[in-house]
């Protein structure tokens, strides 16, 4: 019981979980397009999240919501999970996944960017610094440390990562300006999502062709990648005492996350990947240090 209550155990699961799926959607997309990951993901998202939301009672408020918004709903389903994860799974599919995963990273700036242009908050010098440093990791990263000779494994797929997350943001953007309970938004957003995708991709599927590996791996995807690790996050930061702490353990992921994949997928993680995922890393961090000094 103290183990349930206790912060740092919700944090540091949500991270470990967090820390597999770039793994996870490599070995997925060995046997899957990319829109067959994200009809197969979503609809078990969308399952995990109704069966959540009945164990917690919210079934009513879900359909209440949805009653009440449904254009709303479709709309954050069109940017999360369909749009969303549709460019980011092409993103892996087109990178190493220790390219993609830190470049994703830098969504926390995407959202700087985008609350300036759609919430009107002001960009400060400290804020514009923390872009240019973060963007020039993503550079780093994605030119393996050639810095001069401008060549990607694959310019399309860097591209593909950067739309990730501003999409990414705008969901978030759009969910925080509404009073509704997350997981209730979530599991509307999943299931309008999945009823989409199976009425317009579903006729050409054929789900006899999954293979065991890549039934797990969409499984895995699905539940801890889309769905009930945001849940365990959650948790963690509504019984922390102290948020900003709590907050920081999110940095341990990528780093976990490359060790997986050299380890699991014998990706070569080179040094360029080190310094400007670290570079990636300083930027966010000094995002945050000036709103923790403020708020204190």
């Amino acid at each position: 019981m103290q183990l349930r209550e206790n912060a740092y155990f919700w944090a540091l699961l949500a991270v470990a979980l967090w820390s597999t799926v770039a793994t996870a959607f490599k070995i997925a997309l060995d046997e899957l397009s990319p829109i067959e990951l994200v009809v197969y993901a979503t609809t078990a998202s969308a399952i995990a999240l109704s069966i959540t939301c009945m164990c917690q009672s919210k079934l009513a408020a879900c359909q209440i919501e949805l009653k009440k918004r449904p254009l709303y709903y479709l709309l954050t389903g069109l940017i999360n999970p369909i749009g969303y994860y549709l460019v980011l799974f092409g993103a892996y599919s087109l990178l190493p996944g220790s390219q993609a995963q830190p470049i994703n990273y830098t969504w926390a700036i995407s959202l700087t960017l985008l609350s300036a242009l759609f919430l009107g908050r002001k960009i400060r010098i400290i804020d514009a610094l923390a872009c240019l440093l973060g963007y020039a990791g993503v550079y780093l990263v994605a030119t393996q440390g050639n810095i001069t000779s401008f060549q990607f494994d694959s310019a399309w797929g860097v591209v593909l990562a950067l739309i990730s997350t501003f999409l990414w943001s705008a969901y978030w953007i759009i969910d925080a300006r509404s009073d509704v309970d997350s997981i209730v938004s979530l599991t509307n957003s999943f299931v309008i999502a999945t009823i989409l995708l199976w009425a317009i991709i579903g006729p050409t599927l054929n789900v006899t062709e999954l293979s065991i590996t890549s039934v797990s791996a969409v499984a895995y995807v699905g539940l801890f990648e889309m769905g009930i690790t945001f849940l365990f996050w959650s948790k963690a930061m509504r019984l922390a005492t102290n948020t900003s702490i709590i907050a920081n353990l999110i940095f341990l992921s990528p780093i976990v996350s490359l060790w997986l994949l050299h380890v699991i997928r014998n990706e070569v993680i080179h040094p360029s990947t080190i310094i400007g995922l670290s570079i990636i890393i300083c930027a966010l961090l000094i995002q945050r240090y000036p709103k923790k000094r403020s708020s204190k």
